[in-house]
């Protein structure tokens, strides 16, 4: 029987007719680059997720489950050392023997220097500190992303690089078509000026034009002092932000006592996703999520 087996195998292999080989094991750190991952991979394979639910990055602490995810990748996408800081050493040690890829140094990506927390005096304070990395937030920069996923998959697994290609360029063409639709539709609002709870989406504002006021933090696990507070609750209470928007993934304490009393309507921005499941269309839905926040609190008559 062993024999019979043997030769079959032989044969399947002479007549061309071999089974597919196995797409390589893939791992993505956050939700937005799991799903560009994944929209590359379609039809090939299915990368694993490591920060999923309503996890953010900045409070992810890396569990025996996580780190088993990063020993079994071939083929690692991070955003890169300014967003995954807590993935420096494990990714030297238990994912030395994979294919490291920081896609905000991807050919092609645009980076924007980090903001200050706090107000700032034209609603775009340029900082001087940092890279931000919420980079995936640029839809010029996913297609950008899109292309090195491709390039990076197609050179781990050359098998299926027809694949890779054609699904990067379909993915392509539906970003620049999301990108027409989501300008048009945060064009009406893009004077109207709006406080957010953390500072992740400079690229999204800069990309489309928007007129952000300020931030409460620069980052959710850093503290915030009570001048910045004080200031914020001042600029709401004179009227100058007509929505204030908060995030799921963090305590709303905060943002309720800013718009105390006052006629500052709350809305909700998320980054990452969290409600949302993991997969191709991710990406888009969350983009389209985003406007349509936006648009739901900033368009209303004040």
């Amino acid at each position: 029987m062993s024999k019979l087996r043997g030769f079959c195998a032989f044969a399947a292999v002479f007549l061309g007719t071999a089974p597919a080989m196995a797409a390589p094991s893939v791992l993505a750190s956050i939700k937005p680059i799991h799903s560009r991952v994944s929209a590359v991979m379609q039809g090939v394979g299915t990368p694993e997720l490591l920060i999923g639910g309503a996890l953010s990055e900045h409070s992810y602490e890396l569990k025996p489950s996580g780190a088993g995810k990063i020993e079994r990748a071939g083929v690692i996408f991070e955003v890169g050392p300014d967003l995954e800081s807590f993935l420096t050493t494990p990714l030297a040690t238990l994912g030395a023997h994979a294919d490291i890829v920081a896609l905000e140094h991807a050919p092609g990506v645009h980076l924007l220097p980090a903001r200050r927390g706090g107000l700032w005096e034209d609603g775009s304070d340029p900082g001087e500190g940092p890279t931000d990395p919420h980079c995936w937030l640029d839809p010029q920069n996913a297609i950008a992303m899109t292309r090195a996923i491709a390039a990076a998959l197609i050179k781990a697994d050359p098998t299926h690089a027809a694949a890779y290609r054609s699904n990067a360029l379909r993915q392509t063409a539906a970003l620049h078509a999301l990108d027409k639709v989501l300008a048009a539709q945060l064009a009406p609002i893009r004077s109207r000026p709006y406080i957010v709870f953390h500072d992740a989406y400079h690229y999204f504002e800069t990309h489309y034009g928007l007129h952000p006021l300020g931030a409460v933090t620069v980052a959710p696990d850093r503290p915030v002092g009570p001048r910045r507070v004080e200031a914020l609750r001042d600029a709401i209470v004179a009227g100058r932000a007509a929505c204030i928007f908060r995030e799921p993934q963090f305590t709303p304490k905060l943002i309720d006592a800013l718009a105390e009393d006052t006629h500052v309507r709350i809305g909700v921005l998320d980054p990452l996703g969290a409600a949302l499941a993991p997969g191709p269309a991710l990406y888009p839905e969350l983009m389209r999520a985003l406007a349509g926040s936006l648009t739901g609190c900033l368009g209303k008559n004040r």
